[in-house]
């Protein structure tokens, strides 16, 4: 491995060394790396989303892909500090810039009274791996990078305080380091365990770290993110791509009582009130390793199909400019692969595109524009076609979350993020999703029984979700409103107890004896590179421009009060809503930037059918869907 990516604080100390006096020496320090990283540079950085920690070495550079799940105060640390050699006095000057532990040998000392100290700030992300990342997006980026497949070799620190015990001088310098690993490891291991014992014994430490992951059941490293500029940029929810350096120092749990309090470089948890508060925000980085970030950018998604980070290559730009000339056909596919899905239901397969290629792209006032959840009725009870469907989904979207809408899961969850003002962290619910997360809400589970209290909250922060796109986060004595990108897809068997843009329902054309083997052998049917096509689909339409030209404008107003004067009952101004992102959907479905005539006549004629045979089934039923 390169010393750039083995060896960055070296690197990036020799730069200040040399270039301390510029004011931009910072900035060549992450230019120098975001070259290394272009192409196949990043390949070479392993990542904590695939690699075990204990294959990773403390002071390599690595990557991550997370999101914000809370944001603490921005920390005072020592920009620069001044190191004095006990024996000669001979002093020397040290970047404290992505370090948490000063650089001091044994024969050193920092000296905390010098002039030569720099004070600076730099704020702190809890991040956490994607929530409901799907499986095919993790495998995909696993497969782009060169792998760890054995652990690093062990970490042994040479500036930390003496220990304990002093070997012979005859003693060889491998047993050496075999005894102070053996040491560091029982360390680490009783650390954790201290930590996990007295977090389990107060009344927020019950679920210790599962408290910050949004969805039940989802592990993977959650880290601490140091960052150093322009980090107003950023906010809670946020997907993040990290290049920084891996910190995992013992001394930094803060029940490792007997550290040495020269090496710190004023850690924040020094500064925390209480000592639930210290535990919270400082667990061992064993448990939470640190990562201080060198490049860090905000994620438009998390296709690994479609160039957006800091290693996009101009091969990757090229395939999407030549993908896009297919697109038609690859609709074509789509909607064919979906009415399958959907027992042959051919409309119901065009709102389902229509949905899933939509995203708010922007609000007015209160209003989030681009939604379009979807309410899908119809749905059989009995076979488990909610979840069949949903297999299905998670094989072309980026990530997903199933939700049976039964009384226990209402009940029991906790939907709502809320502020724990005890250790002074946001605890995470189920409503914390990144942007263009599909969740998948099946109503045909729902029986009869009694919403308490907190199931009529979540109900209610539900449908927040589905009409407003927000969620108000709980912080006791306020809430805060967090605007949210999630695509809410209904199954139900009548018309569902949410709210939805669209409810469409469901007419299955073919009926097979067992689901499974049904959607078992669509998948099969369908080779990976055609399922690659559909991914790349939905994600970059999801990021298109759309215009309406003034031309367009007046022809709809024009077709609008024509349709009132034949009956004015027909159209009302949500149903002109609607079908103007219909319109919208429909256009950017074959790749259209804008309106065209025959865009917004295909918009009415689905239009029309889906309200139809919502009609005809209203007659059926003898009651509205």
């Amino acid at each position: 491995m390169s010393d750039w990516s083995s060896a960055p604080l070296s690197l990036v100390q020799a730069v200040y060394a040399q270039c301390r006096t510029l004011p931009d020496w910072e900035k060549k320090v992450t230019d120098y790396f975001k070259e290394k990283l272009q192409d196949d540079g990043s390949r070479e950085v392993p990542s904590l989303n695939d690699a075990p920690l204990h294959y990773l070495r403390h002071g390599e550079l690595v990557h991550f892909r997370c999101m914000i799940q809370d944001m603490f105060d921005p920390e005072y640390y020592m920009g620069v500090y001044e190191t004095v050699e006990l024996s000669t006095g001979t002093r020397a000057l040290h970047l404290g810039k992505y370090r948490d532990v000063a650089d001091c040998t044994p024969q050193q000392e920092v000296d905390l009274h010098s002039s030569q100290t720099v004070t600076l700030e730099r704020q702190t992300f809890y991040c956490v791996p994607v929530p409901g990342e799907s499986l095919w997006v993790k495998e995909m980026y696993s497969n782009s990078r060169h792998t760890r497949t054995s652990p690093s070799t062990s970490y042994t620190p040479n500036r930390q305080k003496r220990s304990l015990e002093e070997e012979d001088d005859d003693v060889t310098h491998q047993d050496t380091q075999q005894a102070g690993d053996g040491r560091e490891k029982c360390k680490r291991l009783e650390t954790e365990q201290q930590w996990r014992c007295q977090t389990a014994e107060t009344p927020s430490g019950s679920q210790s770290l599962d408290r910050y992951f949004p969805l039940p059941g989802e592990k993977g490293p959650a880290c601490l993110v140091k960052v150093y500029e322009n980090w107003d940029g950023f906010k809670v929810n946020d997907v993040l791509e990290v290049y920084g350096v891996l910190c995992v120092e013992p001394a930094l749990s803060t029940l490792n009582e007997d550290r040495d309090p020269m090496s710190s470089l004023l850690d924040p948890a020094d500064m925390a009130e209480t000592l639930e508060e210290q535990r919270a925000h400082s667990p061992p980085t064993s448990l939470v390793p640190r990562i201080h970030a060198i490049v860090i950018q905000k994620l438009p998604h998390t296709n690994p199909l479609i160039p957006s980070s800091v290693s996009e290559s101009e091969a990757s730009k090229q395939s999407v400019s030549s993908f896009m000339s297919e697109l038609s056909s690859v609709r074509s596919d789509l909607l064919g692969f979906l009415t399958h899905a959907l027992l042959g239901d051919g409309l119901a397969a065009e709102y389902l595109i229509l949905h899933l290629i939509s995203t708010v792209y922007a609000r007015r006032d209160v209003l989030p524009l681009g939604k379009f959840s979807l309410n899908l009725s119809g749905c059989p009870r009995s076979c488990d076609f909610t979840q069949r469907l949903y297999s299905i989904l998670q094989q072309i979207v980026t990530a997903s979350h199933y939700l049976p809408m039964t009384i226990d899961t209402m009940n029991g969850l906790r939907f709502v993020p809320c502020k724990d003002y005890s250790t002074n962290r946001l605890v995470s619910g189920l409503l914390q999703l990144p942007a263009h997360t599909l969740l998948l809400v099946d109503e045909t589970v729902l029986e009869q029984g009694q919403l308490d209290t907190a199931g009529v909250r979540n109900l209610t922060a539900l449908g927040n979700v589905i009409t407003w796109q927000k969620v108000d986060y709980d912080f006791s004595y306020h809430q805060m409103e967090f605007p949210c990108n999630v695509n809410v897809l209904v199954t139900s068997e009548g018309r569902s107890l949410l709210p939805s843009d669209c409810q469409v329902h469901l007419k299955p054309q073919t009926c097979p004896p067992s689901l499974e083997p049904y959607m078992e052998a669509l998948l099969s049917a369908t080779l990976p590179a055609m399922l690659n096509k559909f991914r790349m689909y939905l994600s970059l339409l999801q990021l298109m421009d759309y215009t309406i030209t003034e031309e367009i404008t007046k022809a709809v107003e024009d077709d609008f009060v024509d349709m009132r004067k034949d009956d004015p009952q027909s159209m009302s101004a949500d149903d002109l809503h609607r079908l103007l992102v219909v319109a919208r959907l429909l256009s950017l479905s074959v790749g259209q930037t804008s309106l065209s005539r025959d865009g917004w006549l295909r918009a009415k004629e689905l239009e029309t059918q889906r309200k139809s045979r919502l009609q005809e089934q209203k007659f059926l039923n003898g009651n509205e869907l």
